[in-house]
């Protein structure tokens, strides 16, 4: 896995949402490649991977440059947060979880800056986009028009509030948020927040994923709000 990494870390692709169109450096890419760098060198400092220790400096160095890079050229001075890619003046939702994988801590200015931005500029109706598209533009994935909020990208903002001490709008979110399941307590992949109905896969593994995530984090509120919320749906 690592061999792999060090001979694609470099190279653009077509993102985590597998966007259509030309491939570019896009930011979570080099987030992650970076995160597969630091967790070899961690395997490799702990002695359970010999093989990997006589390279340490070289990925050491290397763990050190993606830092660099994705400081300078990540951060969009023009949108006031991170981009979707390396000179990109587009947002995208997943740089919400920079901070999560441990790259800068959430009180740095530039991942609030980043979520207040997708917060006020890549939502609809309060939910989360998973990236910038226009009626009147042609859009980055080659597609037409706009599409549903994403469930899991709006988990992750409720995520991201609550780790900037706003936990009142935390809540709040992933109360509206459970609030979209469907009879059977299902998410779908996206939502239509002015139809108000399912949007694309359903049930979407990743919607569920996120809000187990949504849940785990804001259990650890003195109210006990997610114990609350299920005896309540009980």
């Amino acid at each position: 896995m690592l061999d792999r990494l060090l001979s694609t870390w470099h190279q653009p692709d077509h993102g985590l949402w597998e966007i259509r169109g030309p491939r570019r450096h896009f930011l979570h890419s080099k987030l992650l490649a970076r995160v597969g760098l630091d967790r070899a060198i961690a395997f490799a400092e702990s002695g359970d991977a010999t093989a990997l220790a006589y390279e340490l400096d070289r990925h050491r160095r290397l763990r050190a440059h993606l830092r660099t890079e994705i400081l300078d050229r990540g951060f969009s001075s023009q949108l006031r947060a991170f981009a979707q890619s390396y000179g990109s003046a587009r947002l995208d939702a997943s740089v919400l979880l920079i901070s999560r994988y441990g790259f800068l801590p959430w009180s740095d200015p530039r991942v609030v800056a980043t979520v207040e931005t997708i917060q006020r500029d890549l939502t609809h109706n309060g939910l989360v986009l998973r990236y910038t598209t226009s009626e009147s533009e042609p859009n980055l994935d080659g597609l037409h028009g706009s599409e549903g909020a994403f469930v899991a990208t709006s988990f992750w903002l409720a995520d991201a509030l609550y780790e900037l001490d706003r936990g009142d709008d935390a809540i709040a979110l992933f109360e509206r948020l459970l609030g979209l399941r469907n009879d059977v307590g299902l998410l779908s992949e996206e939502y239509d927040p002015v139809a108000g109905h399912h949007l694309g896969n359903t049930p979407q593994a990743f919607s569920h994923a996120a809000l187990v995530t949504t849940a785990l984090r804001l259990d650890a509120q003195p109210a006990g709000i997610v114990r609350t919320l299920a005896e309540e749906a009980s």
